[in-house]
């Protein structure tokens, strides 16, 4: 996609806009704040009494601090390979930001997350924010970040069918459960098959819309609306065309397989920590169908529901509770909890680097880099 024209700036522009992070009322912080923290008691305390397990926390005492290290060493890995997707994608040539302006995006819409739920949908809109405020045109974030959480997540629906058939069919080890192999192997089948189909809509969809609104005055609001599907579709040929020619975007691809490799990394730790033997692809599929737990919605970021959708998930593989628990609650701390003081600091020095980009100039302006992606972006 051709980097589109800056508009003139004009003295009607609010002269705050960009100065600071998009406002949360306090209602909504303190509401969030308390969901969190019940969240947190009936997960971590209260739940693990009613069902025998004893005290969680205390729990922690007794994982090997080896396996615990390497979990954050994995941790950190995730991090560095969301960014790295985060920058091939949304930065490159027309967007040319570093790696610490790419950090402190990133580990922002982390802490943003917080707020809302439905797989990190606060985190999509502060990113949205931040480009827009480092002088993308509203076209070019639509594409270019539907490209990102396309190429992000289209490796989990590929996982789960993937390790589903080889568990099912005994070429991995662990569990052959049609609940738990099959079942979620076709879920994952069609939603990957409805996603490619998104590619199908004709790249001159728009025009079209408009052709026929023009002729007929009562559907005059259709040609905006068209501009969802049609960026949409403009977004998924994108990752598709990454996917197609990782060659040409090596650091995309790698980002994109790195990311969820890596968390794997760091909840294989966890059992090992506590000297829990699980199969390698029961550990892959554990993961993923506990992380499905994270698109229920009106609750933040997924606390509580991913790590009880994670225990249910290797419970009925066949683990015993209590290690699976203690397992979970080292994963959660080192892939959730950990990094959430980082990206509080990143959140406030994000806000600092707006107000030095209408300073300084902004990334748009910069002289453009080597394209590390040639799809048309």
């Amino acid at each position: 996609m051709e980097r589109e024209p800056r508009a003139p700036e004009v003295a009607a522009e609010p002269e705050d806009e960009g100065d600071g992070l998009p406002v949360v009322s306090t209602r909504a912080a303190i509401q969030t704040t308390v969901v969190i923290v019940v969240l947190i008691a009936g997960i971590y305390f209260f739940l693990p009494k009613l069902a025998g397990f004893g005290d969680a926390i205390g729990m922690l005492g007794e994982a090997n601090p080896a396996y615990v290290a390497v979990a954050v060493g994995f941790c950190v890995l995730s991090f560095i390979t969301y960014i790295a997707l985060f920058r091939a994608v949304v930065g490159g040539e027309a967007f040319p930001i570093t790696w610490p302006e790419a950090y402190e995006i990133n580990m922002a819409g982390f802490a943003a997350t917080l707020l809302f739920s439905a797989g990190g949908a606060g985190g999509v809109v502060l990113t949205y924010w931040a480009l827009r405020q480092g002088g993308m045109g509203r076209r070019d974030v639509g594409t270019r970040m539907v490209a990102f959480i396309v190429l992000h997540y289209l490796f989990y629906p590929l996982a789960v069918l993937v390790f589903g058939v080889l568990l099912r069919t005994g070429v991995l080890s662990g569990g052959t459960a049609v609940s738990l192999t099959i079942v979620p192997a076709a879920i994952a089948g069609v939603v990957m098959i409805f996603g490619l189909a998104l590619a199908l809509v004709p790249s001159d969809f728009e025009r079209r819309i408009r052709y026929v609104a023009e002729r007929r005055p009562g559907i005059a609001f259709l040609p905006k609306l068209a501009t969802v599907p049609a960026t949409v579709a403009e977004g998924v040929r994108a990752a598709l065309k990454l996917v197609a020619g990782p060659s040409r975007a090596g650091l995309a691809v790698v980002g994109a397989i790195g990311f969820w490799a890596a968390n794997i990394g760091i909840l294989w730790a966890a059992f090992k920590a506590f000297g829990i033997e699980i199969p390698f692809g029961v550990v892959v599929m554990g993961f993923f169908l506990g992380m499905v737990a994270n698109l229920i919605p009106f609750v933040p970021a997924g606390v509580g529901a991913v790590d009880a959708g994670m225990i249910g998930v290797f419970v009925l593989f066949g683990f015993p509770e209590a290690e699976v628990f203690a397992a979970i609650l080292i994963y959660r701390l080192v892939a959730f909890w950990l990094p959430i003081p980082t990206g509080v600091v990143a959140f406030f020095q994000l806000r600092n680097r707006v107000k030095r980009w209408k300073q300084e100039g902004l990334p748009i302006d910069r002289p453009p880099r080597p394209v590390m992606i040639k799809t048309g972006l």
